[in-house]
């Protein structure tokens, strides 16, 4: 059973993080336990950094780290506002550090100094392609949680209207943005504003993912992008117009499944491997349990785990 190989792998190679998050997910282990170690990534200054996205060592607090931190609360269901992680995480970003006038960037200087996937290297020209995603989700988190007085909710305020005017656009946003977008999107409509044409909004992000899927699997096996990164449930919006690739997709995990081990990953840190080789050895097998615990949770929403 691919469940059992699994979990047999994470048991014996995951960090604290990964294997608190594999209990929560699969065996009733508690969310106390999740955010006891994710704080440990948490700085003074309330953002994330260590090498929580593991294709950056910096120490530092960084955007992409800190909206890293509150996509594992998301996926672990934590919303209470007061407890220390998200007061720290309210103070990082009502602080304003690192945000520019377009957005939050999607690299800092910092990154330099340390280990890092070449995605990671400091790029201003790199930071106005790639923003959308970070400040997408940044926003998302602010308007859901932070108080209506605060300068920098009507900071998110802006930035929500200038993204949702994206989503019509033909253009590109970057390897997250999309998936930004959509969170954003979702957010709003849960928040109940009536700023805007749900309608619309679904139908016009529906078109972009379909058209971001690739949809030759046998690129999967290098950096193409897989149903799964959009569509998690069959409760997805994105689901029924792309039923017949994610059924390839689970097909695709199954047969792939390697033995005595979990699915490899599709990128290494390119140009910066000859210098930074010991470190992304270490950043792959961190990977290798995240991934590991998506596509269980993928194959166990589409009831495929029995069929493994």
């Amino acid at each position: 059973m691919i469940y059992d190989s699994v979990r047999k792998w994470i048991y014996r190679n995951a960090r604290p993080l990964e294997f608190s998050l594999w209990r929560f997910l699969f065996e009733n282990g508690s969310q106390d336990a999740v955010i006891d170690i994710l704080m440990q990534y948490q700085n003074e200054d309330g953002g994330f950094g260590h090498a929580l996205e593991a294709d950056s060592w910096n120490p530092a607090s960084t955007p992409i780290t800190t909206s890293h931190a509150i996509k594992i609360l998301s996926k672990i269901g934590f919303d209470e506002t007061s407890h220390p992680i998200h007061q720290g995480i309210q103070k990082y970003l009502s602080s304003d550090s690192e945000l520019l006038e377009y957005g939050w960037p999607f690299t800092i200087q910092s990154n330099d100094d340390f280990p890092h996937a070449p995605w990671w290297n400091y790029s201003e020209e790199q930071n106005k392609k790639e923003y959308y995603g970070v400040t997408a989700e940044l926003t998302a988190y602010i308007l859901k949680f932070f108080p209506l007085d605060m300068t920098i909710y009507q900071k998110a305020q802006r930035f929500a209207d200038v993204m949702v005017k994206l989503i019509g656009e033909n253009r590109s946003y970057g390897d997250m943005g999309l998936e930004g977008l959509i969170s954003l999107v979702e957010t709003l409509h849960s928040l109940g504003n009536d700023d805007y044409d749900y309608d619309v909004l679904y139908k016009k992000l529906a078109e972009k993912v379909t058209q971001a899927i690739e949809h030759d699997t046998e690129k999967w096996k290098y950096y193409g992008v897989r149903p799964s990164q959009y569509i998690q449930t069959p409760n997805s919006k994105f689901y029924p117009q792309n039923e017949e690739i994610v059924k390839k997709e689970l097909e695709y995990l199954i047969d792939t499944f390697p033995k005595d081990d979990v699915w490899g990953i599709t990128w290494t840190w390119f140009e910066n491997m000859e210098r930074y080789e010991k470190y992304f050895s270490i950043s792959e097998n961190w990977w290798k349990a995240s991934n590991a615990i998506d596509k269980i949770l993928f194959l166990k929403n589409f009831s495929c785990l029995q069929e493994a």
